[in-house]
């Protein structure tokens, strides 16, 4: 059976604004009904690393936290740290960064919570038995929220070819421990000229597993893979930056441990979460870089589904259907060609999808019902 996806464009009626479109969007959903009243409901999306202008403005979340107050809930916007050392790397710069990139109190009507802690390691273990995972670790306060509103930038994206709803609860709802575990396969590795072996490391990590190298001139530590469980700690601490991920895992079995953390995260969520997508300002990569590139097409709306297979599906069907903006990293692709094949060419981003649909996340068949507001 289809699942219904909603869709607004951009064109505007008198005494509309694009604001109005996403508060239809809700309502087509159903957000009114969803939450029961003071409900925590908790607003997933991507604050954007400092530099990259591509991120959502925040005045569409305002929007949003404004449907959710009307409808009785009590809204957080969230987000989870970053595996890389960046502007999202530990709770204090997440918060910095997400204030100086305009997500303050004062704009968007809602507090930030950082969901997976000051530095990472808050999560609740999930248990389910998918084809390739059998534990997950989700951020605790995602996976303690009464309900769940995901808004994503629609993007490209160097490992999953795209960006979209899956992505964004799938690796971004994971603690550090879960991010580790769908990037790579092996321990991280410290950097040798970067270390100065204050011992930082093997402080903080609860195995043990950093240990002082033996037989080199200059002192520094290294990592026990033996020991090591992936938590990821070390990286989030380490003051010299010298500790990093070893991005070796496959893409194609990176696309399916990001789907089965989505279901992970979703698990206990039935009839509370929803999905909307703005496709808009289609970068080529990921808004976790500190820059953003020319748009891959013209801007084209915003979509919204209680199914984020769907919603992905479509998102990648408008697109597609478009031509790669002059200027662009796709604009030699026409209408009807693959932007996102043509961006990364060693990736299948239907992987991603068929697996999600594989375990039971939603359907790709989709019926698209265009709001007229």
């Amino acid at each position: 059976m289809a699942s219904r996806v909603y869709f607004v464009d951009l064109h505007l009626k008198k005494k509309t604004t694009l604001l109005d479109k996403v508060s239809a969007l809700l309502e087509a959903v159903g957000v009114s009904g969803r939450f029961r009243k003071g409900a925590l409901v908790a607003v997933k999306l991507h604050f954007g690393e400092a530099g990259n202008l591509a991120h959502l403005r925040p005045q569409w979340v305002r929007r949003v936290v404004e449907e959710l107050r009307r409808a009785g809930a009590r809204p957080f916007l969230t987000d989870t740290n970053t595996l890389y050392r960046g502007s999202r790397s530990d709770a204090v710069v997440h918060l910095e960064t997400a204030i100086r990139n305009g997500f303050d109190f004062a704009v968007v009507g809602a507090p930030i919570v950082i969901a997976d802690g000051l530095r990472g390691n808050t999560y609740e273990r999930v248990e389910m038995d998918l084809p390739v995972l059998k534990e997950f670790y989700v951020a605790k306060e995602i996976a303690r929220a009464d309900g769940l509103v995901v808004l994503t930038h629609f993007k490209g994206h160097e490992l999953s070819a795209f960006g979209g709803a899956i992505k964004n609860v799938g690796m971004g709802c994971a603690a550090r421990k879960g991010k580790l575990e769908q990037h790579s396969t092996v321990a991280p590795k410290i950097d040798k000229k970067r270390c100065v072996a204050c011992g930082t490391c093997a402080e903080f990590c609860p195995v043990g597993a950093p240990e002082p190298a033996k037989g080199v001139k200059k002192p520094r530590y290294r990592i026990n893979e033996k020991r090591c469980i992936g938590c990821g700690e070390c990286i989030a601490v380490c003051p010299q930056e010298a500790i990093r991920v070893q991005w070796n895992e496959k893409a194609e079995l990176f696309m399916r441990k990001m789907a089965e953390y989505a279901a992970a995260v979703l698990r206990d969520k039935k009839g509370r979460t929803v999905f909307l997508n703005f496709v808009l300002q289609v970068s080529p990569a990921c808004d976790c870089y500190p820059f953003n590139d020319y748009p891959l097409v013209r801007d084209l709306g915003i979509l919204a589904s209680e199914d984020p297979v769907a919603i992905d599906q479509a998102s990648v069907d408008l697109v597609n259907r478009e031509a790669g903006l002059p200027g662009s990293k796709t604009e030699a692709a026409g209408p009807g060609e693959d932007k996102f094949r043509a961006l990364y060419p060693g990736l299948n981003w239907e992987i991603t999808l068929e697996h999600a649909e594989r375990i039971g996340l939603g359907t790709r068949e989709y019926e698209l019902i265009r709001l007229e507001v």
